[in-house]
């Protein structure tokens, strides 16, 4: 009995000894000109064996046990090789007959258009040589070689130089004397329905480290770690769960893959067997992306598939004030009036769960006792410089006046025994009708002058549920959440020119619709520390742009907590205040007030780097919060930091996680590096106890670098942007990158001109 949408770990099929079990045995067809053929799948079962006591099971070769017998003893079934680009290949593994296996599934959303894959391969196939002999194919170019074994049937993998990056694990390779704790390249044919489940199996390295996988909280590097690929409401910022799976990851040694799927699927990286890896997917193809290169060269690569993170509008970059809830005008226009007079940078202010009559009951109706006018409310916090964001979910409960109108529209998710799968209506983003009328909820909302809406929730597609599109649960559970960001992002970028959602949970390609917050954390040390891990990780799959709850969300936030968590909010890309009341800082005393203020504003006088820094992120596919291996690769240390990050490029942020002290110790990475307050000069390669300076929290700049300044102000609409100046940290010559939106992004260089202004470079961004 599984509760409600409980993870499915796709690894358990395997542990099943009533299943069939089917190995890679040999190709058996090959034609070079389709990079095609057919790999013949050796049936066997698991058996258990008693030695010295002791039972164990084995895997072991078996015959059919079914009648007729028109079956295959060892069906031989499809192999598909596509050349994406240089340092990409694709590798599609049928676990069916091909006959049986609807080949549109690239339209599923995760990449960014169906025919992507069709159109790289046209541009990158005269880049690889395709060479065969009776033993083995190559296919290779420059950067990357797929050797195919033929009999027996192996892959492996090197980059351009020609060493070994990994090759696919089967028993003719296997040194364990107890075959069934070590993963192996395999299908199981499930004994409750026939489906099948693949396990790509793959060789690790004794100190390979493994990074990415979505928003995962645990530890940074995945290494011995299984990782369950389904979106849950975590209710925890402190649990093996995820609002935010990606089947992406980034190994240390110079490679990546992708599992393209939305199926219930799971990674493990050495956690049943320390020198395996297994990627596991319920779905009828293992469609693997496989990347060679370095960690910056395989992000840039699976982001030009999946998409990549459209730069968000400025104020967006401000701070979004927000508590659980705003719940009157009143309320609202006092909470905008304060912020003013405290003088207090802010540029949204965030109405949660009660503007409507009902709380949480949501339907898209501002309350009419408590909320007099909220047209006219949002004009005047507009010309006051403050946006209105307002909270939503998809989830309609049986009071709620939309469940009728969604159900008998046939808008709602069914369920396969008759009526609901749920007692709520979801509701069903793979209808373009009830998408359709869902963004007409929204839009009457943005035409009235709302900004963003908040994307809560998102994660409970009902697995037994039945589709618009044709299928079930189990290849839409994971879809939704991408459905579900498209939507919100699209009519608010219709309406308001702008696009942009606050949105919880995400899927493969997500990415494409910022901008993604951490959940609900606990108010803890180990939770802000698990929240930079999960934004980390978050990056690391695809994800320019990313938030949390400062202070954290479940209960009111210690002061001591919130102070320290406040410079790792505002050293994010994006910045919000939120979870129990009080999150206004002037509840708490004057000296904190204070305090909160000089954080803000050093954000906001940042907004020339932020802004530079986010459009190369968008245009690469990087990360605004990002580890320090991201940029100092060769450091070896730098990959097992997981409490430090960069802002950035240039900015490196020491999170501390105690209140028993006001300095920490902070790896610094190669180079020298400033401290961005009091201009210390620290040298890198090592490990130094650094004091606090931005909030208590050591913050520092990398040597050489000019990072653009302009005056804080209360507002993003208010910057200006003729005042810029220049910081400069190190000796000249020195470098930077800055942002207008008059100018866009340009570069500068350390030569001053005769006013003493910084130079700016003739030939635009320097890469």
């Amino acid at each position: 009995m599984r509760l409600l949408n409980e993870f499915i770990d796709a690894s358990e099929k395997f542990t099943d000894g009533m299943s069939s079990f089917f190995i890679a045995e040999k190709l058996v067809e090959w034609d070079s000109s389709a990079l095609s053929g057919k790999i013949e799948w050796k049936r066997s079962a698991m058996k258990v064996r008693q030695a010295f006591n002791q039972s164990g099971e084995v895997l072991e070769a078996a015959q059919a046990w079914k009648f007729p017998p028109d079956y295959d003893e060892n069906p031989a079934l499809k192999i598909k090789i596509h050349l994406v680009s240089q340092c990409t290949v694709r590798v599609k593994i049928y676990l069916a007959d091909s006959l049986f296996i609807a080949e549109n599934r690239d339209s599923a959303g995760m990449l960014i258009s169906p025919g992507i894959v069709d159109e790289l391969c046209s541009e990158s196939r005269g880049f690889f040589t395709v060479e065969e002999s009776s033993e083995k194919i190559s296919i290779f170019s420059d950067d990357i070689k797929l050797e195919i074994l033929r009999d027996p049937f192996e892959m492996r993998f090197y980059d351009g130089e020609g060493h070994l990056l990994t090759s696919t694990v089967h028993p003719h390779t296997l040194m364990s004397l107890r075959n069934s704790d070590n993963p192996v390249f395999s299908i199981v044919e499930s004994v409750e329905d026939t489906s099948q489940t693949g396990c790509f199996a793959f060789s690790l390295q004794h100190d390979e480290a493994f990074y990415g996988t979505g928003e995962s909280f645990t530890r940074l590097n995945k290494r011995g770690q299984k990782t369950v690929l389904w979106t849950e409401d975590a209710n925890s910022c402190q649990r093996n769960r995820y609002y935010k799976p990606i089947p992406f990851f980034i190994s240390s040694r110079g490679y990546g893959m992708f599992l393209h799927t939305s199926t219930p699927a799971a990674f493990d990286f050495g956690c049943k067997y320390d020198g395996t890896g297994a990627l596991y997917a319920e779905d009828s193809v293992m469609d693997l992306f496989f990347f060679s290169g370095s960690v910056k060269e395989v992000l840039s690569e699976y982001t030009s598939l999946t998409g990549r993170s459209p730069v968000p509008p400025l104020w967006s970059f401000g701070l979004w004030m927000s508590r659980i809830t705003y719940k009157s005008e009143t309320e609202v226009q006092s909470v905008a009036e304060r912020l003013r007079s405290e003088k207090i940078p802010c540029d949204v202010i965030h109405i949660d769960t009660g503007w409507f009559e009902k709380d949480w009951i949501c339907d898209y109706e501002f309350s009419g006792t408590r909320f007099d006018n909220p047209e006219k409310l949002i004009a005047r916090l507009n010309r006051m410089g403050l946006r209105v964001s307002l909270w939503q979910l998809p989830y309609f409960t049986p009071n709620n006046p939309l469940f009728r109108e969604a159900l008998e529209k046939g808008y709602a998710v069914r369920s396969g025994k008759a009526g609901l799968p749920t007692e709520d209506v979801i509701i069903d983003f793979s209808n373009p009708d009830a998408v359709f009328w869902y963004k007409s909820l929204l839009k009457k909302l943005l035409v009235m002058g709302v900004s963003a809406i908040k994307a809560d929730f998102g994660e409970a597609a009902p697995y037994h549920g039945i589709f618009h599109s044709g299928k079930t649960g189990h290849s839409e559970h994971n879809l939704y959440p991408l459905r579900y960001n498209k939507a919100v992002y699209e009519i608010t970028d219709e309406v308001c020119g702008e696009g942009i959602i606050w949105g919880r949970s995400a899927w493969a390609g997500s990415q494409r619709y910022p901008v993604h917050w951490g959940g609900d954390s606990e108010n803890t040390d180990s939770a802000m520390a698990a929240s930079l891990r999960a934004g980390l990780s978050l990056g690391l799959s695809g994800f320019s742009f990313w938030s949390h709850d400062i202070g954290g969300f479940v209960k009111s936030s210690p002061e001591d907590i919130y102070r320290r968590w406040l410079t790792f909010g505002m050293f994010s890309s994006h910045s919000r205040c939120h979870g129990a009341p009080p999150t206004e800082p002037w509840e708490s005393n004057k000296k904190f007030t204070d305090f909160f203020r000089s954080v803000v504003e050093r954000k906001y006088r940042l907004m020339p780097y932020i802004m530079a820094q986010s459009v190369i992120c968008s245009r690469k596919g990087f990360p605004m919060v990002r580890p320090l291996f991201f940029e100092f690769p060769e450091d070896r240390t730098c990959w097992n930091i997981e409490d430090e990050y960069l802002f950035g490029s240039s900015i490196l942020v020491a999170p501390v996680f105690s209140g028993d002290s006001a300095e920490r110790d902070v790896y610094l990475p190669p180079g020298k590096w400033l401290s961005i307050e009091h201009k210390t000069v620290y040298e890198g390669s090592r490990w130094a106890r650094i004091p606090g300076e931005i909030g208590g929290v050591p913050v520092l700049v990398r040597w050489g670098t000019l990072i653009p300044e302009v005056p804080a102000v209360l507002s993003t609409d208010f910057i200006q942007w003729d005042r810029m100046t220049y910081e400069a940290y190190g000796d000249n010559p020195v470098e930077g990158i800055a942002w207008t939106p008059e100018k866009g992004l340009y570069s500068l260089t350390g030569e001053k001109t005769e006013d003493g202004s910084y130079v700016i470079a003739e030939e635009g961004l320097a890469e």
